[in-house]
């Protein structure tokens, strides 16, 4: 494979990557870092872990001006693409699909020869992990058992480029932990190679279950249940701390056990139990905010009486503890505090 990326006003790319079609187990990942700055606006930061077989492409980028990048892959690539940022515009030669990105969305894409072209917005900060396998190397991840994606995977043989799914689906709290552990792994060497291997194939995994729809009998509902259940949806929406119990609720809107449970599923895609932990978990995330605030105080306000239970549900739903969510706020902060002070102090030398 050979990849390359290139600004449109410039002739030499800032990324130029070869590397094998064919997965080495003696090999280890090469670690490249690109920084370009221009003008303490224009950056563009690229870490690319490259093996044989496969290219981890981690980018951020920032421009004062509308920015064109033409994204060339030479010869066939399965692309495992995620997206962080909203707006970036891009146009995929023999591939249909979206216009724009969208923040924290995921898919997976075939080419035989990768040909793209992306409109970077001014003043957006744009961030996008991409993982580039070659047929070879994304074999080995499925145990050559294509079946698991029948449509895709005759695009595969045909050479026929395409998605795997017409739109992008939304992160799940899995799938982001997962490109955390990526993008901050510590190991070196045999070890590295190990681990890195390991968390792409449990990433495609969690694509793959996301990405590929499970049949379901589909629920109807009446227009007078329906009502019913936007009044449940919103007595939960006010309630969530204390929410009331599913009995409780099916008497509160006059609707049966069973009608709540499989209504309230069909009509908004998610279970009782589910939207109330998705409400405390928001507001959880917003109260540790406040520095001041502790693990316990959250999990009372958020409505868990048993700390554990409440440090339990944080991880599940959003791939940290607590404590070390709320660690990560305090550095971030520390880090923007750092920031600022730093270019409060150019902007006084400048001045002088």
């Amino acid at each position: 494979m050979e990849i390359k990326l290139k600004l449109l006003k410039h002739e030499k790319p800032f990324v130029v990557i070869e590397t094998g079609d064919f997965y080495n187990h003696k090999s280890h990942f090469v670690e490249e870092k690109i920084n370009i700055k221009k003008d303490k606006k224009d950056i563009i930061t690229t870490t690319n872990l490259i093996g044989d077989g496969v290219v981890i492409v981690d980018s951020h980028m920032n421009f004062s001006t509308p920015q064109i990048i033409k994204y060339k892959i030479k010869g066939e690539s399965i692309i495992m693409n995620f997206i962080c940022c909203n707006n970036m515009e891009f146009d995929i030669e023999d591939v249909r699909s979206e216009k724009y990105s969208r923040e924290n969305t995921h898919n997976i894409l075939y080419t035989s020869d990768f040909n793209a072209t992306f409109k970077m917005p001014a003043d957006e900060e744009i961030n996008y992990l991409t993982i580039i396998l070659s047929p070879n190397f994304y074999s080995r991840l499925i145990n050559e058992d294509w079946n698991l994606h029948q449509k895709f995977s005759k695009n595969i043989s045909q050479k026929k480029s395409g998605y795997l799914t017409p739109r992008y689906a939304p992160f799940t709290s899995a799938i982001q932990w997962v490109i955390h552990e990526i993008k901050n792994c510590q190991y070196e060497g045999a070890i590295k190679k190990m681990y890195i291997e390991t968390k792409i194939k449990e990433l495609l995994i969690l694509q793959l279950d996301t990405l590929i729809k499970k049949p379901q009998t589909k629920t109807i509902v009446s227009t007078q249940d329906y009502h019913k259940l936007l009044e449940a949806k919103e007595i939960l929406d006010n309630n969530f701390t204390n929410a009331p119990t599913l009995s409780e609720l099916s008497r509160l809107i006059s609707l049966n056990e069973f009608k709540l449970k499989k209504g309230f599923k069909a009509c908004f895609e998610i279970t009782i139990k589910s939207y109330v932990t998705k409400l405390r978990m928001e507001y959880a995330k917003e109260l540790f905010k406040n520095d001041a605030v502790n693990v316990g105080e959250v999990a009372y306000k958020c409505g868990y009486k048993d700390l554990s239970h409440f440090s339990s549900v944080f991880k599940i739903f959003y791939g940290f503890t607590p404590i070390s969510f709320k660690k990560i706020i305090m550095s971030v902060k520390l880090h923007l505090f750092f920031y600022l002070e730093f270019f409060d102090f150019i902007s006084i030398i400048e001045l002088i």
